[in-house]
């Protein structure tokens, strides 16, 4: 049985450097993803305040409109007023004349604070340009190089693929499959060794019974606790391979 858990063993390697590599490319992958985020939200906040700036300019021109318009009226009440003989008439108009001069000043003042605000809203703007352009020029030299680590891994991922296709055809079909149904519900190890009559995997610790049978390694053996197949790493049949612990020398006695 432990021959041809060699061939398991050594697939298993192989997985373990695959689901690295995966691990490795979501991260950069996700690096990229974060750039890309902070280039867009910073790209939609300068349109957003673009848009805002604009509505502001639309707004102040109606104002100044209106104050143009409140003038004009003013000078015709003047206008008017100067050929009327009648005091309840002039009175009237000196009203009116006065309420267009306040609807005129408080305009005014509207307008201030839309053009005080409009001056903010720029500042923000060329601070946002700024903001996108040193992360262009930041983030081109840094995209560059995760892509490139990313084309290197996927590199390494296809020969590390081949690799195990080659060991696959040497596998026993059936513990393949077994394999790989528990490497795909854990993404880890699944063939562990026993260390001080603990399973590796979970480390919980097992029976002298289970230990037992572990030694023996007539059949598959698995964890009581976690499912992972077990065996016993210093097996005569494991000596020699990548999984093969080094035998302790035992000191002499005096």
């Amino acid at each position: 049985m432990y021959q041809t858990l060699t061939t398991i063993l050594e697939i298993q390697e192989l997985d373990m450097k695959m689901i690295r590599l995966i691990r490795l490319r979501k991260e950069r992958q996700s690096e990229l993803d974060n750039i890309a985020t902070l280039r867009t939200d910073l790209q939609e906040q300068l349109q957003e305040k673009t848009v805002e700036i604009e509505d502001l300019s639309k707004n102040i021109i109606i104002q100044e409109n209106r104050i143009l318009d409140t003038k004009e009226k003013i000078k015709k009440l003047e206008a008017k007023q100067s050929t009327i003989k009648k005091v309840d008439e002039f009175n009237a108009l000196t009203q009116e004349m006065s309420s267009a001069e306040r609807e005129r000043l408080a305009t005014e003042q509207l307008t201030s604070d839309l053009i005080d605000r409009r001056n903010l809203e720029e500042e923000v703007l060329e601070k946002l340009k700024s903001s996108l352009q040193t992360t262009e020029d930041n983030s081109e030299a840094v995209e560059i190089e995760i892509k490139s680590t990313i084309q290197k891994i996927n590199a390494e991922g296809r020969e590390l693929k081949i690799e195990r296709d080659k060991l696959t055809d040497q596998a026993d079909p059936e513990i393949l499959k077994i394999y790989n149904r528990l490497l795909k519900n854990k993404k880890d190890r699944v063939v562990v060794p026993i260390e001080n009559r603990t399973c590796s995997g979970c480390h919980i610790a097992l029976t002298a019974q289970h230990e037992n049978l572990v030694r023996k390694g007539e059949r598959l053996i698995f964890c009581e606790h976690c499912s992972r197949i077990l065996y016993w790493q210093e097996s005569a049949a494991l000596e020699g391979t990548a999984i093969a612990t080094k035998k302790r020398r035992r000191k002499k006695t005096l």
